[in-house]
């Protein structure tokens, strides 16, 4: 860094602290940025500034959105008495890619990691037991990530909801033990929707 400018020095700091980009990327990055009119900068710019700004959480399934209410959530062909609960709401778009899904969706915003201090308070947890105690839902399915993280958040989850006479699922294991639901495959994403087994 020290053969840098202070400000490229500083803009390739920050592009590294992006998830998946290395040194030798964020140089790329900030080169590219560099090389770029001024209009296409601001652009770059006022667009990050515009999602931060203009993004919130949905009131009903805490998915990002830029109205109070997502489109999954406002969709009255959608199945509102199954939800599905995901860690985040980049594995919305990979559920939704399957378009085999159809029910509703809550986003935990997290797993539970002691490792890294993180409990059932730290995720959107009784958000989830209001829905089911003010709404008519028949089945939780489970799409947590198959990781270990993911496993004892879908266990606490189990736990949490025994009291209810619901369908507990977690879709079913074709998805690769370690890995993340963002990066799986429709097909493979499918057939763990279909094997999904009760809990």
């Amino acid at each position: 860094m020290k053969h840098y400018a202070q400000p490229i020095a500083k803009l390739i700091g920050q592009l590294t602290k992006l998830p998946g980009i290395g040194p030798k990327t964020a140089q790329r990055l900030a080169f590219y940025i560099l090389d770029s009119t001024q209009e296409e900068v601001e652009e770059l710019a006022l667009t990050i500034k515009d999602v931060k700004d203009n993004i919130n959480y949905c009131s009903v399934c805490n998915n990002f959105s830029a109205e109070e209410v997502c489109s999954i959530c406002k969709d009255e062909t959608r199945d509102t008495n199954t939800i599905c609960i995901v860690e985040n709401s980049k594995d919305i778009v990979a559920m939704e890619r399957t378009g085999e899904y159809k029910g509703v969706y809550h986003v935990l915003h997290g797993s539970i990691s002691p490792m890294e201090g993180r409990g059932p308070d730290d995720i959107r947890l009784n958000s989830l037991l209001s829905r089911i105690k003010e709404k008519n839902i028949e089945e939780v399915i489970l799409a947590t990530d198959p990781n270990v993280e993911g496993e004892a958040t879908a266990m606490y989850i189990v736990r949490l909801l025994e009291p209810f006479e619901i369908t507990i699922s977690r879709i079913a294991h074709g998805l690769p033990v370690g890995g993340d639901l963002e990066y799986a495959d429709e097909v493979t994403l499918s057939k763990a929707l279909e094997g999904r087994t009760k809990v």
